[in-house]
């Protein structure tokens, strides 16, 4: 079986119409691989939150081939993309999105049970996840009763529930401390080595990103490799 979990080729997507249409993608062209972390930086409004949507089959492109694992996503109707979603994919934002009135566990088995998994067997593979990253005292804490970083980590492990191929990540550091953060992203690379993860993140923090496997940065509505040299990288992680 091949290493290539994921293979974009020519992605293109544009907003509005006639004199006012905007192109933010203009032929993109992206290959992550199974247990290997891509990071992707580029300016605000660059595109690079329309990119991970594509991805995700969240969004489809105007133009372009988007291949997992060797077949094609594109022209599949939403259930058949829904079903793909709660199965192989993985999500993480800059805001956690857990549900207020849920504790950690439900917060972190709710993929599976939108999926229609055993509840017995989800919640013992929840339980492990929180334990795991480092919230086995925290199960029946509700969101309001958790740290911004511990939110995320709740996060993190829902999106991991499903026992997801590829994880998503907009910016999952981003609005945290600098050691919350820090600790979110050795998570993240943790999981990525010892699950075989592939791992697709955006990020403005230069520092992470050049731990990452792979680097690009998204300029022209075009993906570059090696987008910054070494002096450019301010922020280091501690």
């Amino acid at each position: 079986m091949s290493d290539t979990l994921l293979q974009a080729t020519g992605l293109r997507k544009g907003f509005g119409e006639g004199a006012g249409r905007i192109e933010v993608l203009q032929g993109v062209d992206l290959t992550a691989r199974r247990g290997e972390m891509t990071a992707i930086v580029g300016a605000s409004g660059s595109g690079k939150t329309t990119l991970l949507q594509i991805l995700g089959t969240l969004d489809a492109p105007d133009e372009g081939e988007l291949l997992f694992n060797d077949r094609s996503l594109l022209g599949r109707n939403e259930d058949e993309l829904s079903r793909h979603r709660n199965v192989n994919i993985g999500f993480i934002f800059q805001f956690h999105h857990l549900l207020p009135e849920f504790t950690a566990l439900e917060n972190v088995m709710l993929p599976g049970r939108i999926g229609g998994q055993r509840l017995d067997e989800l919640a013992r593979r929840a339980e492990q996840l929180l334990a795991r990253v480092g919230l086995e005292n925290r199960l029946h804490h509700r969101p309001g009763e958790l740290s911004g970083g511990e939110q995320q980590r709740v996060a993190l492990a829902r999106a991991l529930v499903v026992q997801p191929l590829l994880l998503l990540a907009d910016e999952p550091t981003g609005n945290l401390d600098m050691k919350s953060g820090s600790d979110v992203f050795s998570l993240l690379q943790e999981l990525c080595r010892s699950l075989g993860l592939c791992v697709i993140m955006v990020t403005h923090n230069l520092g992470l990103a050049a731990e990452m496997d792979k680097k690009f940065s998204l300029v022209g509505g075009k993906l570059q490799k090696n987008p910054w040299p070494a002096g450019e990288i301010t922020e280091k992680r501690k």
